[in-house]
């Protein structure tokens, strides 16, 4: 009885799950950080537009590609910080250090994200998107997440993940990377990646610390850090203005919508200067700032897809 029990403990989390409620997607999904994975394929998909002015299914298949290996990164990051994540109240019921994956099970599911979508990259772009794809993955888990234990300002190098899906989707459509327009865009992605991440950082700036990790509260002051954040909310701003100066957006109203759009980024975030600094402010700024780089994508799609 004692040794059924104990075989029927090694399951395979895959069969335990068949018959729990809970079930595998759930875990699937959160190892694999679906919310910010889609807006990375969405990403992805803007550059392949930019470049081919149409969607097509090509553009599915490489958005899908890089889908699936930035679920595989970062359920690879799951595996690099579970030691972590179990001292952070926000991480502490993710899947392995809550026990509902092993390890090695995790490992499973990185190696079948990640191959799978390699696959898809190559098959559907080329040898050259197959390679930034495996670029992404390497400057994310190999470079950044180590860092990330070594200094507190491991987001800034870091932040070169954000600008790299939009370029293999332009690459992918034919385009060359060098190209002005994807560059611009690139380095809007790129600055976007330092406000979100230390946004996110003032929220659960306790958290981090109790992990271990060097935080910028240790460097700077909470109001000299609001500041500088507020700074990179306004070179964001800055910078999809050379989105328009490059020649990716040439029709004036989409380009005074974007305008517009960073005008109103920039006088909403004016309250984390302006107010106490609370907590409360810091969500509303975080989420702002991800709708304002969604609004930007929309624009720029709308702009390519209708030839405007």
């Amino acid at each position: 009885m004692l040794k059924t029990a104990r075989i029927n403990q090694r399951k395979p989390f895959f069969l335990n799950r068949l018959n729990n409620k809970e079930g595998i997607i759930p875990i699937l999904l959160e190892l694999g950080k679906v919310r910010i994975t889609l807006f990375v394929a969405v990403s992805t998909s803007v550059g392949f537009i930019l470049a081919a002015g149409k969607l097509s299914w090509q553009a599915f298949f490489v958005t899908l590609g890089v889908f699936l290996l930035a679920c595989g990164s970062s359920a690879l990051n799951h595996f690099q910080e579970r030691n972590t994540d179990a001292m952070m109240s926000r991480t502490k019921q993710r899947p392995i250090p809550s026990g509902a994956v092993s390890p090695f099970e995790a490992l499973i599911v990185v190696i079948s994200f990640s191959l799978s979508g390699l696959v898809v990259l190559y098959f559907s772009g080329s040898l050259k998107v197959a390679l930034l794809g495996m670029l992404a993955l390497l400057w994310y888990n190999a470079f950044y997440t180590p860092l990330k234990k070594l200094t507190a300002l491991a987001v800034v190098p870091g932040a070169l993940i954000g600008s790299i899906p939009p370029v293999i989707g332009y690459v992918a459509a034919g385009g060359k990377m060098t190209n002005p327009e994807i560059l611009a865009v690139a380095l809007f992605f790129f600055i976007w990646q330092v406000p979100h991440f230390w946004l996110l950082l003032m929220i659960y700036a306790k958290d981090y610390q109790r992990a271990g990790f060097p935080v910028l509260t240790d460097l700077f002051s909470t109001k000299q850090l609001t500041r500088i954040t507020f700074m990179w909310i306004v070179a964001l701003a800055v910078s999809c203005l050379l989105i328009a100066l490059f020649g990716v957006v040439k029709n004036p109203v989409i380009n005074m919508l974007l305008v517009l759009a960073g005008a109103w980024l920039v006088w909403d975030s004016r309250k984390l200067i302006m107010h106490s600094f609370e907590k409360m402010t810091y969500r509303f700024a975080f989420r702002e700032i991800n709708i304002y780089v969604l609004l930007v994508v929309i624009l720029l799609s709308i702009n390519k897809l209708f030839n405007f």
